[in-house]
């Protein structure tokens, strides 16, 4: 699905996978959990194009949803994969990077779903820092969002006014956002830092690793502490 031209929402079930289209190549912003693969793969060839034509991986943080199908897709485009370093020890260790708040029946129930989040190994090959500008989308600014893991990041395309926020920021069904929070937040304090930050960047269009893509975001970040 095209949000604006030259970027694209990959339908990829419960979490958000994001295209990227330069001249010289193809971004992918996170890849979803390890069936994506094919997804991704299908999208790119529904516009005439290659998996070669991947040039870039943008990871914002190494939960298996979001860094599952990496391997498969690296093997595939031989495309450069981008994280921050914390994030990176952690993908290439095929391990989040920081642990669940979980007890009880929850963490039990987890175990049982566990298999649909796992990710092989992936090596990384650039790590980023926080103001970092990368070369695509008229320049993507590197934003760290700490607060749902120790190492998460946004992307900002300012010539677009476009943020992707990874899982600093979920998207309700009704359009609103709010902070990251509960058993999967590392530190809810500073997720909530995370998302000051990302209100005054300029963004009009929010794309949230979770939840619908929202646009005339201006005004719509919360400013309140995390509701619970």
């Amino acid at each position: 699905m095209e949000i604006v031209p030259n970027v694209h929402l990959i339908p990829s079930g419960f979490v958000n996978c994001y295209l990227g289209i330069d001249p010289d190549g193809l971004t992918l912003i996170d890849t979803g959990l390890s069936r994506n693969a094919s997804a991704v793969l299908k999208y790119i060839a529904s516009l005439s194009r290659r998996p070669s034509d991947l040039k870039h991986i943008l990871i914002t943080h190494s939960d298996g949803d979001h860094v599952g199908a990496l391997a498969e897709l690296k093997s595939a485009s031989q495309a450069r994969v981008y994280a921050s370093p914390i994030e990176a020890q952690a993908i290439e260790a095929a391990h989040p990077s920081r642990d669940l708040k979980m007890q009880g029946m929850t963490a039990h129930l987890f175990k049982l779903v566990q298999l649909l989040f796992k990710a092989k190994p992936a090596k990384v090959d650039e790590l980023l820092g926080d103001g970092q500008i990368l070369p695509v989308l008229g320049g993507l600014q590197v934003v760290y969002t700490i607060g749902h893991t120790p190492g998460h990041v946004s992307l900002y395309a300012p010539a677009l006014k476009i943020l992707f926020s990874g899982d600093s920021i979920v998207a309700e069904r009704n359009g609103t956002l709010r902070c990251s929070r509960g058993m999967n937040t590392w530190d809810e304090a500073k997720a909530q830092e995370a998302v000051t930050i990302q209100a005054v960047l300029g963004a009009e269009i929010v794309c949230p690793g979770h939840g619908p893509v929202v646009r005339e975001a201006n005004g719509k970040f919360p400013s309140a502490a995390p509701a619970r």
